[in-house]
């Protein structure tokens, strides 16, 4: 294939790793908080959300700097993207969810 098709392949796989690694950081701060075991959400979460981005990084990158750059844009990208999308009217809370309590 063509090199630019190939550094394109490389941005959107990053941005792919990025929603999977931010997304599932989301999606663990959501359920962690009503959890009784929060530590062990935290913690399993971010070795699997770890493991999936650095080898998808490695199998990515084969080596090849421009292609781990790119990667690396992407998954920033992804990393924009989720941030905007959480803070926005679009990530409701859900249903099992804390609300924090005040006083009468």
């Amino acid at each position: 294939m063509n090199d630019a098709v190939m550094l394109a392949l490389a941005v959107l796989a990053g941005g792919a790793l990025g929603a999977i690694f931010f997304g599932g950081l989301w999606w663990t701060v959501r359920r962690g908080i009503a959890s009784t075991q929060p530590a062990l959400w935290f913690f399993g979460s971010f070795l699997l959300r770890t493991a999936l981005a650095l080898g998808g990084f490695y199998l990515v990158g084969r080596g090849q700097w421009e292609r781990l750059l790119m990667c690396l844009l992407g998954f920033v990208a992804a990393r924009v993207i989720v941030t905007r999308v959480s803070r926005s009217g679009v990530a409701r809370p859900s249903a099992g969810s804390r609300q924090a309590s005040h006083a009468p």
